[in-house]
C-alpha cells in the first residue's frame, strides 16, 4: 500500500469501541487482560456466573455465597458452568493474595476441576477516578464508587461472555436454593420470543441472566455511560431504548419492558450482606419471595410441547410446573383426561416422577391414573407383554391405554408415579398422564421430572 492510501485508511470512518470510552487505554493492550489469572481454561459451558468481590471494612460473605453455589450443584451441573470470581482490588495487593488464598484453602478441588476461575483487573485498566464529575447530588466518594462498580461490571462480563451461552450476574454476599443452574437453564430454554434479561431474583444487579451474544452491545452501553449513573439505572435505560417508543405513554412501555426482562419466582438467590462495598453504606435487603418453597419442585426437564385436557385453574399452567416456575392445577379429572410431554424429535428417558398433590392441599392428587408412552418404532408384543407384568399392570389398565400407547406405570395411593422407561423401547415421541376414573376432587401436579438418557 502507498502513503496515500495508507492516509485514506487511516482517515476513513471507524467505529467505537472500548477506546472511544476509555481512551487512557489506547496503546496499552495488556490493560485488557486480568493481571492475575487462576483457571483451567474451560469453554463452551451453559453458563457463567460472576462473582466480584471486594474489600469491606468488616465482614467478608465471598467463603458462604461460594459454599453455596458449589453445593447447590450437581455432579453433571458443576461440569456445565463456570464460576468467575472477579477480585476488584487491584491496588491492594495484599488483600488480593488474601483472597487468593482463602478460595485456594476452602475451593481448591473446584479450582483444579476447572469449575472456578479466579481473576483480578490490571490498575491501568481504570481511568483516573478522582477526575469524575459529581451529579444527582451524590458526594465525591459515591461517585468514583458507582463509577468504578460500572468498569469492573464490564471487565468482568467481557471475560465471560466467550465461555458460555448465557452469563449471570450476582454478587459475593448471596445464597443459593439448591438446583439453581438447572432451573435458570430450563427456565431460559422455555422462553419464547426475544428477551434481554432474565431475573431470578428481585434485588438490584443480582440473579440476572444474560446471552452471551448480547453481553458486548450491553457492555458498550455500560461503558459509554460508565461515569454517569449506578449500573441498574444504565440497566433500565438500556431497556427504554431497545423497546419503548416516544409516541406511546408510559403503561405501553412498561408492558413492552416486562416482554424482554423477564422474572422467574420464586428467587432463586437470596441477598446475606449487611454491610456494602461502599464504606459506611449498611443494605438490609432481603428478597421475600426466596422463601416461598415447598408448594412445588423444579427439575430441568428436557424441551417438550404440552398439551392436557384438564381445566387448568387460574395461572397455574402446565408450561410453568414443566419449566419448574409453578405447580400444575386442575379442575375436577374426568374419564379419559390426558396430559401430555410430546418430544420432536424423539427422546430416549431413562427416568419420569409426578408428584400430585402438596402440603396445602395433600388431596388434589391423581387416582386410578397410569403413564403411558408412546414410542417412535414399533415394539413387539412380546417386550410390551414383559414391560406390563412388570409394571404389575391389571388387564383392565392394559385394555384401557390409549391407541398405539404403552402403559408403563401408575400413580400409586400417595399421588406419585415413577420408574424407569423400559429398556428396548428406543425412543420416547410422547409420554403421557392418562385417567381412568372420574375424581370430585381437583388435582395438582407438584413436581415433574423427566430425565433424558445420556446414552
Amino acid at each position: 500500500l502507498n502513503r496515500s492510501t495508507l492516509l485514506d485508511i487511516k482517515a476513513s470512518l471507524q467505529m467505537p469501541g472500548i477506546y472511544s470510552y476509555l481512551p487512557h487505554l489506547t496503546g496499552h493492550p495488556e490493560h485488557l487482560i486480568p493481571a492475575i489469572k487462576l483457571s483451567k481454561g474451560r469453554q463452551g459451558v451453559s453458563v457463567v456466573i460472576g462473582i466480584p468481590t471486594i474489600k469491606r471494612a468488616k465482614e467478608s460473605y465471598l467463603v458462604k455465597t461460594l459454599s453455596s453455589l458449589v453445593a447447590g450443584l450437581s455432579k453433571e451441573e458443576s461440569e456445565d458452568c463456570l464460576i468467575v470470581v472477579f477480585i476488584a482490588e487491584p491496588w491492594d495487593r495484599q488483600y488480593v493474595e488474601q483472597v487468593i488464598s482463602s478460595i485456594k484453602d476452602n475451593f481448591n478441588p473446584y479450582l483444579e476441576s476447572g469449575l472456578l476461575d479466579v481473576i483480578v483487573p490490571p490498575a491501568g485498566f481504570y481511568p483516573d477516578l478522582d477526575a469524575v464529575k459529581e451529579n444527582f447530588g451524590d458526594p465525591k466518594e459515591r461517585v468514583k464508587w458507582r463509577t468504578k462498580q460500572n468498569l469492573d461490571y464490564a471487565f468482568h462480563m467481557l471475560y465471560g461472555r466467550p465461555k458460555a451461552t448465557y452469563y449471570l450476574q450476582l454478587e459475593d454476599d448471596v445464597v443459593a436454593k439448591p438446583g439453581y443452574l438447572s432451573v435458570m437453564k430450563t427456565f431460559a430454554r422455555q422462553q419464547k420470543g426475544d428477551w434481554i434479561m432474565l431475573e431470578f431474583s428481585a434485588l438490584g444487579f443480582i440473579g440476572k441472566l444474560f446471552k452471551s451474544s448480547d453481553v458486548s452491545t450491553i457492555v458498550e452501553f455500560f461503558l459509554m455511560f460508565h461515569a454517569d449513573k449506578p449500573i441498574d439505572w444504565l440497566m433500565d435505560h438500556l431497556l427504554w431504548v431497545k423497546v419503548c417508543s416516544p409516541e406511546k405513554d408510559v403503561k405501553h412501555c412498561q408492558r413492552m419492558i416486562q416482554a424482554v426482562r423477564r422474572r422467574y419466582k420464586p428467587s432463586l438467590f437470596q441477598h446475606i450482606g449487611l454491610e456494602s462495598s461502599l464504606k459506611g453504606k449498611v443494605q438490609k435487603l432481603k428478597d421475600r419471595d426466596f422463601g416461598k418453597a415447598g408448594l412445588y419442585r423444579a427439575h430441568a426437564n428436557p424441551p417438550a410441547e404440552l398439551s392436557t385436557t384438564l381445566k387448568t385453574y387460574q395461572n397455574f399452567l402446565l408450561s410453568k410446573a414443566y419449566a419448574g416456575e409453578t405447580f400444575f392445577w386442575a379442575s375436577n379429572p374426568s374419564v379419559g383426561d390426558t396430559v401430555d410431554f410430546k418430544f420432536n424429535p424423539p427422546i430416549r428417558i431413562d427416568l419420569y416422577l409426578f408428584r400430585s398433590g402438596h402440603m396445602d392441599h395433600p388431596g388434589d392428587i391423581f387416582h386410578n391414573t397410569s403413564i403411558e408412552i408412546l414410542t417412535a418404532d414399533k415394539v413387539s408384543q412380546s417386550l410390551i407383554d414383559s414391560i406390563v407384568s412388570k409394571a404389575g399392570l391389571s388387564q383392565k389398565e392394559v385394555s384401557n391405554a390409549s391407541v398405539d400407547f404403552i402403559p408403563i406405570g401408575r400413580f400409586n395411593d400417595a399421588g406419585l408415579a415413577q420408574g424407569e422407561v423400559p429398556e428396548g423401547v428406543g425412543n420416547v415421541q410422547t409420554l403421557r398422564i392418562h385417567v381412568h376414573e372420574k375424581s370430585d376432587a381437583w388435582v395438582i401436579l407438584s413436581e415433574i421430572m423427566i430425565q433424558e438418557s445420556k446414552s
